[in-house]
């Protein structure tokens, strides 16, 4: 048979070993479906890249995701919005002062704020959060049936009474009818804060606050189905625990916002 198919016997008998072989990316394949599960599939093959390489692994991006390929890990991808270039129109309440400027050189010098809702059959619900741009971190963040005054300001008071405020914080949000609120302004003219509100119809100048929505939604409800508004708000509370304290983030070097920000105030 080796004669007709012209195949030296050397050949034949290297391969029939080769079989008997463990795969050459057993031990890896096993790593990285550990990392996908602890994520709940969350993770794509930059952030198991991220983990592996500060386990100590030496391994290239595109193995982890040749790796993740053959093993059929797929995670949950967003979709990508078109950009639209028309810039809104500016509030009456406040300027633009953030100007699309996300990054901040200390904890709680810029704080973005914003108020998204979910539905459960014909039930909604409403997340408040306040997201440091520092490290991305959520300091506060309050759930509510009813996108109220009550609500916002109620998330105002968390961070503010969690966090070490200085004057010439920076407080930006939407247009809200809760932000322009009289109640809102007063409390940040209390501890010296300066307002900044999005152009009207431009959610890019709100962009990072956007991406945890969508981050959100897309890794923990848009493929779970709550049953009801209780189990909705404690997959809320979940996620953003691990976001802060276990997801990984490329802008932060590989960290979650907590290490990013224990590591800043230590060194």
């Amino acid at each position: 048979m080796l004669g007709a198919a012209g195949l030296a016997r050397s050949t034949f008998f290297y391969h029939q070993a080769r079989l008997q072989e463990p795969e050459r990316h057993h031990r890896l394949k096993e790593q990285i479906r550990e990392i996908f599960h602890d994520s709940h599939g969350r993770y794509g093959y930059r952030r198991i890249h991220h983990v592996l390489t500060s386990n100590g692994h030496q391994v290239a991006p595109k193995t982890v995701l040749k790796c993740m390929r053959e093993a059929g890990l797929h995670c949950h991808v967003r979709r990508r919005r078109r950009y639209m270039a028309w810039r809104g129109s500016v509030g009456r309440i406040a300027p633009n002062v953030l100007e699309r400027d996300f990054t901040a050189s200390a904890p709680n010098r810029k704080w973005v704020s914003d108020v998204t809702e979910f539905r459960v059959g014909d039930r909604k619900l409403y997340l408040s959060p306040m997201l440091d741009l520092f490290d991305h971190q959520v300091i506060a963040y309050e759930l509510s049936t009813s996108p109220s005054l009550m609500l916002t300001n109620a998330t105002l008071d968390h961070a503010l009474r969690d966090q070490p405020v200085e004057p010439g914080l920076i407080v930006h949000t939407d247009q809200g009818f809760q932000y322009q609120h009289v109640s809102w302004q007063r409390r940040l003219a209390e501890v010296g804060a300066i307002q900044s509100m999005s152009r009207r119809g431009n959610c890019y100048d709100n962009a990072v606050m956007e991406n945890f929505f969508g981050h959100l939604k897309a890794e923990a409800t848009h493929h779970a189905r709550p049953d009801s508004i209780e189990e909705l708000s404690s997959m809320i509370k979940d996620y953003i625990h691990w976001w802060n304290t276990a997801r990984v983030h490329t802008r932060l070097e590989g960290l979650s916002p907590v290490e990013y920000r224990a590591q800043a105030l230590v060194a």
